[in-house]
């Protein structure tokens, strides 16, 4: 006897070829992928559109004074009032917006409180221990740099005053005046006027 051809129709073939498509989709390997993703889709999905929850950030008085060295270590975030200041090239500035970064457990909690500008200038998170740092040992890309964050922290945080040399008096402020500019020059025209 012979045997009749082997023959498919096509209903045959169109259902073997969506078996396989099934076992390639819902394979155990590619559902686990599968929902990896979506978990990974949905995490990123979620950061971009929650808003942020920080805490609320009390409103201080503004701070308008020169310090020494020490009285500037009173402010490193730990206080009650979490005030965090940080000089950088003889001036200092009110960082407690940022204390996320300067404050207490912040990734510059090194320069709360302190003399920052050598550790910005030598990108080092170290900051100066002496008493007062003249700086007069950094080379000239350091003393770039340093005016360089000077003027970034000029305009995102507020002016408190300057840094004391030892021996220095401080200056009064009056609430009425203006943050000014760095005042080394005008004591120069001021000699010049005298003389």
């Amino acid at each position: 006897m012979a045997s009749a051809p082997d023959t498919k129709t096509p209903e045959v073939e169109s259902s073997g070829s969506l078996s396989i498509v099934n076992d390639i989709i819902f394979s155990p390997i590619n559902l686990l992928l599968t929902l990896i993703i979506g978990v990974l889709v949905y995490k990123i999905f979620k950061k971009f559109t929650k808003a942020p929850v920080d805490a609320p950030v009390l409103q201080l008085p503004k701070i308008r004074k020169d310090m020494t060295v020490a009285e500037l270590r009173q402010y490193d975030g730990t206080q009650p009032d979490g005030r965090v200041l940080l000089a950088v090239n003889s001036w200092i500035f009110d960082v407690t917006r940022g204390r996320r970064f300067y404050g207490p457990g912040g990734p510059y909690a090194a320069f709360g409180g302190k003399d920052a500008s050598r550790g910005l200038a030598t990108f080092s998170l170290k900051s100066s221990d002496k008493e007062y740092d003249d700086l007069s040992d950094l080379n000239l890309m350091e003393m770039e740099s340093v005016k360089e964050w000077e003027a970034q922290f000029r305009e995102q945080y507020d002016l408190v005053g300057r840094l004391l040399r030892p021996g220095e008096e401080p200056r009064n402020y009056s609430d009425e005046e203006p943050e000014e500019a760095d005042t080394s020059t005008s004591g120069q025209t001021e000699d010049k006027k005298d003389q």
